[in-house]
């Protein structure tokens, strides 16, 4: 628990003893704390949610939480009658702390969690330790584990007869437990008391948890986690999202970008006004892509303001405000912090998501005015995207001034290095492949395909699914000459194939045709493309 939050936790005990008129001590403050084991048995200490806090030759001092009962109280000064029995007011922290005393945790010896063929195996140890462990501790061994397994989620699933808990590594999902009811309602008690979130909501919920857990063997865990919720017909369904907190992490350099993508990136973060979207569906490492640029545009000389939903990492350097839809009821709060910000002259704004017209305008608007703005939007393809940006504000010829990039980015899984199998093509697989160069921008330098040999996924005991890693594909739209033309002198709705061929014919690769160059250098497989892309 951390610092400011126990304090808190203190200073509302103090209120609430004050106004039930009784004598409040803060426990934390107590040390050594004396243990008084002659007086009441564990499970009295537990029965009645008391704590002997001092005794003398007269004189016994209980500590009694704001649930203790008045009967209970009266029992104990029946029972001591030979002292003079008084009660003070603590917290239910300060009453853990000493039953942690009182009842030491059991030792639990941690094991890490690997992803290997003998699934079954593996579930069952995990589930088994899991039921063990006290509810925070539950939450920081998953949490570290998952960090561990370079997991990007946490699923918490509730079933018919039980409740699984999957990692999603690498974009696929894998189950690492499964918990009893009675165990997953500990687990989500403790996930919805820190990520202040209810458990008998009907609705979907958003929190997010950012706390230091101490477990039973004294490790200290940082958990920082958004938390999304559902109900379902078997229970509340938890989704946990984790945060990478290395800085370096979010680096243009670090993105896999080649010289010709990276090149158009550099150019057009340094433009002084603009609109640059990141599209994709969620999981596709929007965010990583938008923080790497925004990390690489901090200095002294730039107001850079963001506005997210919410803060996933905190930049030295960045005003960052978070906001989510609950706090008007619906997704205008964005576009009303985006207006407010735009008040503080700012030299560079990121927009979390452009969820709506009003947010969409406004981004559109401050882009025109003097402003770079950097922007997440969910759409299947680059030019997907501006279709959607017309369907939401209208044909509109200034937000295509606006515009400078679009790209859009799916993650695929890596072949592992060590395992790969090198294997010759079918001629079928050979037609698919000259089929899809075929259609690559005129100017294109194609690679020889002759004597070609791809790579499939092998297998070792330490990975046995033959991928390591991820990697994105992409694809970059600049607003070039002959696309602004054809999207400014056409009456008609665009389609989105009519805009992407345009496209191409300026020089942009599509996310298949990215792909495919990645097939072909031995990084991943057609499989893969194909399982992120229709």
């Amino acid at each position: 628990m951390s610092q400011d939050f126990r304090r808190d936790e203190e200073l509302s005990t103090q209120r609430r003893a004050r106004v039930l008129g009784m004598s409040y001590v803060d426990t934390s403050q107590i040390n050594p704390k004396n243990l008084y084991n002659d007086l009441l048995s564990v499970d009295e200490l537990y029965n009645f949610k008391v704590i002997p806090i001092s005794k003398d030759k007269g004189n016994i001092l209980f500590g009694v939480t704001t649930t203790t009962s008045q009967q209970t109280m009266a029992a104990l000064v029946q029972r001591f009658t030979d002292y003079k029995v008084n009660f003070a007011i603590i917290s239910d922290a300060g009453y853990r702390d000493y039953m942690r005393l009182y009842d030491p945790p059991k030792e639990v010896v941690y094991h890490d969690i690997e992803i290997t063929g003998n699934s079954d195996q593996q579930i069952t140890a995990v589930s088994g330790l899991l039921e063990q462990v006290r509810a925070d501790d539950m939450l920081a061994y998953l949490v570290t584990q998952a960090h561990h397994l370079n997991a990007s989620d946490i699923h918490i699933e509730t079933q018919r007869e039980d409740v699984r808990i999957r990692f999603r590594i690498d974009g696929v999902l894998h189950t690492v437990a499964t918990l009893p009811v009675d165990k997953y309602r500990v687990l989500i008690s403790a996930i919805a008391s820190s990520g202040n979130i209810s458990t008998s909501s009907d609705e979907a919920q958003q929190g997010h948890i950012a706390q230091e857990v101490v477990m039973a063997d004294n490790r200290k865990v940082d958990v920082n986690v958004r938390v999304e919720t559902v109900p379902t017909i078997n229970g509340m369904d938890v989704v946990m999202r984790l945060f990478n907190m290395d800085r370096a992490k979010y680096n243009i350099d670090a993105l896999g970008l080649n010289s010709s993508q990276k090149a158009i990136v550099d150019k057009i973060i340094a433009k002084p006004s603009g609109l640059v979207m990141v599209v994709g569906p969620t999981g596709s490492g929007k965010t990583t892509t938008l923080y790497s640029m925004l990390n690489s545009l901090v200095n002294d000389e730039r107001k850079i303001i963001t506005i997210e939903d919410p803060v996933e990492f905190q930049f030295p350097g960045v005003t960052q405000i978070s906001v989510t839809s609950t706090e008007t009821g619906n997704d205008s709060s964005f576009a009303n912090k985006l207006r407010a910000v735009l008040r503080l002259d700012p030299d560079i704004i990121m927009v979390g998501e452009i969820r709506d017209m009003d947010t969409a305008k406004t981004a559109l608007q401050a882009a025109l005015t003097g402003h770079l703005v950097l922007a997440t939007f969910h759409a299947s393809s680059a030019s997907a995207s501006l279709t959607r940006l017309a369907d939401i504000i209208g044909q509109n010829p200034l937000f295509i001034s606006a515009i400078r990039l679009i790209m859009a980015q799916r993650l695929i899984r890596k072949l592992d290095d060590d395992t790969k199998q090198a294997y010759t093509p079918s001629p079928a697989e050979i037609d698919r492949i000259k089929q899809i160069l075929s259609t690559f921008p005129a100017n294109t330098a194609l690679p020889d395909i002759n004597g070609l040999q791809l790579y499939k996924p092998g297998a070792s005991t330490d990975n046995p699914f033959g991928y390591k890693g991820q990697l994105a594909i992409r694809e970059q739209l600049t607003m070039t000459d002959s696309l602004r033309q054809l999207l400014e002198t056409n009456e008609t709705h665009l389609s989105a194939q009519t805009i992407e061929h345009e496209a191409v014919k300026d020089g942009m690769l599509t996310m298949l045709q990215d792909g495919v160059l990645k097939v072909l250098a031995g990084e991943t497989t057609f499989d893969e493309i194909f399982r992120v892309i229709e």
